[in-house]
C-alpha cells in the first residue's frame, strides 16, 4: 500500500507538471484538433451559396489607405490611431504598460507594424473590404478624454449605395469601446447585407510555452481556444453557433469582438506572420429610408479583470483559470489583497503560500504522521510479505489486520494530497493568468551587483537560481522523508528532485518562487511534526 500511495503521489505531481495539456483536453478543456476539423467541416455544409461569407485567405485584400488622415483618440489609459478611410486602427498604444521590462522598452502596441495593414477593426460588408471599395468621411479630427469622460467617433461610408454609420464610443475609465452601425440604402435601392468584424495583431511583446498568442472565443458559454501555430497558418479555424465573443488573447492581454447578437460565424487564421480573426454576423435586409442598426463591442488591452466583469458578453471569461477557476478567483484576490500592504509582488507570493500552508495544516500534518508510523510497522509488512507473498488473499487479510492492529489508515497518507491537488492547479493557473506580474519585480538586482535578476515574474529566472534552489529543497525533503520502500524504490524517488528542476529551469519565476516557498515550508512541518511523533 505504501508503494501505492508513492506512486500515485508521483502521478499527480507529474499530471500538475508534464501531463496537464493531455488532462485537460481529456476534460474537454481545450478542444482537440479532431473536433476543431470537425467543426469546420459542420460549418462549411451550413453557410448558404447565396450569401457570401468571409474568406481569410492569401488574396485577402490587406487595407491600402486611400487619401485621408489619421485620427488620433487620446485617454487616460492608451492612444488610438484610426484611418479615416474606413476606421482602420492604425495602432493602439497602451500607456504605462513597456512592451518589454527593458527600462529603454517602449509603450506596448496593441496592433504592431505588421498588422496595421491587415485592417483590424475594419468591416466586411457581403465579403467585400469597405476600407477599401467605400467612400469615407470622419466627423473629427482628434478627440482627447479625461478623467471619466466618454466621447463619440463618427465615420460614415458609401458602399455601392449601401450607407454606412459607424459610430464609435470611448469611455476614458476601461478598454472598451463601444460601437454602433447603422446600415441603410440610397433611394430606390434595396439590399441585403452580411458585415463582418475584422481584427488583426502580432505577437503580444514576448511570447512562450507558459505565455503563448492564441484564438480564444466564447462558445454559448464555454471557454475555447486555438494556439497551434501550424494549424492556424495552414488550415485555419473555423466556428459557428452562439459565439459571445472572438478574440486574439495571450496570458495577459485581449483584443476582441463581442456583437450584441452572439450568434454568428468565426474564422481565424495567421496570415504573413499576422494574426487575423473575422466574426460574420447573420444576414440583415436594408431599404432605403428604413435604417438598421447593429451593435457590436471591442475590447483592446490588458486582462484587467475588475474592468472585463463590467464588460458585456462573459468577457470576463477571456481570463481562463481552468477547471478550478472557483478556487483561482478567491487565491487572486488574496494576492492582491496581500500585494497593497508589502507593495511587491513576491513577498505577496510568499505570504499567500504560508497561508495556504496554514490552512492545510491539519491535513500535512496527519500525512507525516502517516508517513512516520508506515516506518515503524514496515518490518512487520515485509515479514508478512514473506509469510504470505504466494496468497494474495491471505496476505491482504494479514495486512488489513496488521494496520487494525496498530491503528493505522494506509490512505490517509494519500488522501491529504489528493484534497491539496485542486487548490494546487488552481494557484499554477492564478499566478499564470495575472497579468499584474507582467513585469513585477521582486528581487531586482542579485544582492550585491548590478545583474538583473527577478526583475520579471512572469519570465524564467535569467540566473537559474530559484529553480536550483528549488530543486536542492525537494533533495532535502526526500533525504528527511521515512526510510519506507525497497532501495531501488527510494534511489527512483531520489531522481525526482533532478526531473523538476529541470522542468521549473523555464517557469515564469512567480510560478517557481510559490514552488520553493512552498518546498521550504513542507520541509519545516516535515521536521517538526516528525520530531514531535517521535
Amino acid at each position: 500500500m505504501e508503494n501505492k500511495r508513492i506512486v500515485i503521489a508521483t502521478v499527480l505531481c507529474f499530471v500538475i507538471l508534464v501531463g496537464w495539456q493531455y488532462l485537460a483536453e481529456y476534460m474537454g478543456w481545450i478542444v482537440p484538433q479532431e473536433e476543431v476539423q470537425q467543426v469546420e467541416t459542420q460549418t462549411e455544409t451550413l453557410v448558404t451559396e447565396k450569401t457570401p461569407e468571409i474568406e481569410i485567405k492569401e488574396n485577402t485584400p490587406f487595407f491600402a489607405p486611400s487619401e485621408g488622415k489619421m485620427v488620433v483618440v487620446d485617454t487616460p489609459l492608451y492612444t488610438a490611431s484610426f484611418h479615416s478611410g474606413g476606421g482602420i486602427l492604425d495602432s493602439f498604444v497602451l500607456k504605462n504598460i513597456a512592451q518589454t521590462s527593458a527600462p529603454d522598452s517602449p509603450n506596448l502596441d496593441m496592433i504592431g507594424e505588421e498588422a496595421k495593414s491587415a485592417s483590424p477593426m475594419g468591416l466586411l460588408i457581403n465579403g467585400t473590404p469597405s476600407w477599401n471599395k467605400a467612400s469615407w468621411r470622419v466627423s473629427a479630427d482628434n478627440l482627447a478624454l479625461a478623467n471619466d469622460e466618454k466621447k463619440t467617433l463618427v465615420f460614415e461610408g458609401n458602399l455601392d449605395g449601401i450607407l454606412i454609420t459607424r459610430e464609435l464610443t470611448f469611455d476614458a475609465s476601461t478598454y472598451l469601446i463601444s460601437e454602433k452601425v447603422t446600415y441603410n440604402a440610397e433611394q430606390g435601392k434595396a439590399a441585403v447585407v452580411r458585415v463582418g468584424y475584422t481584427f488583426a495583431g502580432t505577437v503580444y511583446s514576448s511570447s512562450s510555452t507558459y505565455n503563448p498568442m492564441q484564438v480564444i472565443w466564447n462558445d454559448d458559454g464555454s471557454y475555447k481556444h486555438e494556439a497551434d501555430v501550424d494549424t492556424l497558418t495552414e488550415e485555419g479555424i473555423v466556428a459557428k453557433g452562439p459565439l459571445f465573443y472572438a478574440a486574439l488573447a495571450n496570458n495577459y492581454f485581449l483584443s476582441a469582438i463581442a456583437p450584441e447578437t452572439k450568434n454568428g460565424l468565426l474564422k481565424a487564421r495567421i496570415q504573413s506572420n499576422v494574426w487575423r480573426i473575422a466574426y460574420e454576423e447573420q444576414p440583415i435586409s436594408v431599404n432605403a429610408g428604413t435604417p438598421i442598426s447593429q451593435n457590436v463591442s471591442w475590447w483592446v488591452g490588458p486582462k484587467e479583470n475588475t474592468l472585463l466583469e463590467k464588460a458585456p458578453n462573459e468577457l470576463e471569461t477571456a481570463i481562463h483559470l481552468g477547471f478550478f477557476g472557483i478556487l483561482a478567483k478567491p487565491l487572486l484576490w488574496l494576492l492582491g489583497f496581500f500585494q497593497k500592504f508589502v507593495v511587491n509582488w513576491g513577498l505577496a507570493i510568499i505570504l499567500l503560500t504560508v497561508v495556504i500552508k496554514i490552512l492545510f495544516w491539519p491535513l500535512t500534518k496527519k500525512s507525516y504522521k502517516s508517513m512516520e508510523q508506515m516506518k515503524k510497522i514496515a518490518p512487520m509488512m515485509e515479514e508478512v510479505k514473506k509469510k504470505y507473498g504466494n496468497d494474495r488473499e491471505a496476505l491482504s487479510r494479514e495486512m488489513m489486520q496488521l494496520y487494525r492492529t496498530y491503528n493505522i489508515n494506509p490512505m490517509s497518507g494519500c488522501l491529504p494530497i489528493l484534497v491539496q491537488l485542486p487548490v494546487f492547479i488552481a494557484l499554477y493557473n492564478a499566478l499564470l493568468n495575472s497579468n499584474h506580474l507582467r513585469h513585477a519585480e521582486f528581487i531586482t538586482y542579485l544582492p550585491f551587483t548590478d545583474i538583473l535578476w527577478l526583475a520579471d515574474l512572469s519570465v524564467k529566472d535569467p540566473l537559474y537560481i530559484t529553480p536550483l534552489i528549488m530543486g536542492a529543497t525537494m533533495f532535502l525533503q526526500q533525504w528527511l522523508s521515512p526510510a519506507v520502500g525497497d532501495p531501488t524504490q527510494r534511489k527512483v524517488m531520489m531522481l525526482m528532485p533532478v526531473i523538476f528542476t529541470f522542468m521549473f529551469l523555464n517557469f515564469p519565476a512567480g510560478l517557481v518562487l510559490y514552488w520553493l516557498v512552498n518546498n521550504i515550508l513542507s520541509i519545516a512541518q516535515q521536521w517538526w511534526t516528525l520530531r514531535r511523533v517521535r
